[in-house]
């Protein structure tokens, strides 16, 4: 089955022409139970995460000013969002269902997130629209309770995965993958085990040419037991903070690529969908959909 970790909290009201498109959090699930290729049955809903899980990953100072909302006003501007306490529980929710994600993804093979890929918050530090890195926090719940003992991240989100980057800097058994645009943000960017900084206007066969001759390799030489997905949608040439050009199709063959390997080599993987900021927010759903209908093809 299907797994995908939802709840109304993921699209927190922001102030009225905040350029983050939170409906597209609503709009996601709506549409895949309006074609079928999901039940009210694979949804669930993440409970609020411990504490002391998220101080595996992130400094209990910074977490417990964000938790007091005493975050100074230069770091929380950073962060993009007014913080409220809402915010923070719909943080530690997305955390959560990333985490509940890898146990299903162990189960069936593969588990979603219809939010998360907060890839820019680091140990100390949230900003670029990212408060806790989810999936930084649930490879390490996985390292910590001997869940995988090899863990690969695929960052394919426009924007490099630089809080991925650092909090994993010294930790020999998560290999951090980002393909992101070269000049776009962050603009200081943090070292990955591999990064591949893409020129502006890169297309489609560039783009899927690169990640062709680089994927199959990598799984091959990590060989992990678990592989987080970011798979923001960021990449399409209707993209307002994007700087590349993919096609709707190239972003599809691009999630394709992902997840055969994935499935191929029988690694669990857990997916977190990342940004996406086309002015047309029926271009985000539908990209991120597409991220669904193959998962739903390839797996079940």
């Amino acid at each position: 089955m299907l797994k995908i970790a939802y709840d109304p909290i993921y699209a927190h009201p922001l102030p009225e022409g905040h350029r983050f498109p939170m409906l597209k959090y609503e709009l996601i699930p709506e549409q895949l139970l309006h074609e079928g290729i999901i039940s009210h049955e694979n949804l669930f809903s993440p409970e609020p995460l411990e504490e002391e899980i998220i101080v595996w990953t992130h400094d209990k100072t910074y977490w417990h000013q964000l938790r007091d909302l005493t975050l100074p006003a230069k770091e929380a501007r950073r962060i993009g969002f007014p913080l409220s306490a809402e915010l923070v529980e719909r943080e530690i929710r997305i955390a959560k269902g990333t985490i509940d994600g890898c146990r299903y993804a162990f189960e069936y093979g593969i588990a979603f997130n219809v939010a998360g890929g907060t890839h820019h918050a680091g140990t100390h530090w949230g900003e670029g629209f990212c408060l806790l890195n989810d999936q930084a926090i649930a490879a390490n719940y996985l390292l910590n309770n001997k869940l995988a003992s090899s863990i690969l991240i695929i960052d394919l989100d426009v924007h490099q995965g630089n809080g991925t980057a650092q909090i994993f800097e010294n930790e020999p058994r998560v290999f951090t993958f980002s393909m992101h645009g070269a000049n776009n943000f962050p603009y200081r960017k943090e070292r990955s085990d591999l990064d591949i900084p893409l020129a502006d206007g890169t297309g489609d066969d560039d783009y899927l040419a690169i990640l062709r001759q680089t994927l199959p390799g990598l799984i091959e030489r990590q060989k992990p037991g678990f592989i987080f997905y970011l798979s923001g949608v960021d990449v399409l040439k209707t993209d307002k903070l994007g700087k590349l050009a993919l096609s709707m199709e190239a972003c599809r063959e691009r999630d394709r690529l992902v997840l055969e390997a994935c499935k191929g080599h029988q690694i669990p993987v857990q997916v977190s969908m990342g940004g996406g900021y086309s002015a047309d927010i029926k271009a985000i759903v539908e990209a991120h959909c597409n991220t669904y209908r193959l998962a739903h093809d390839l797996y079940f």
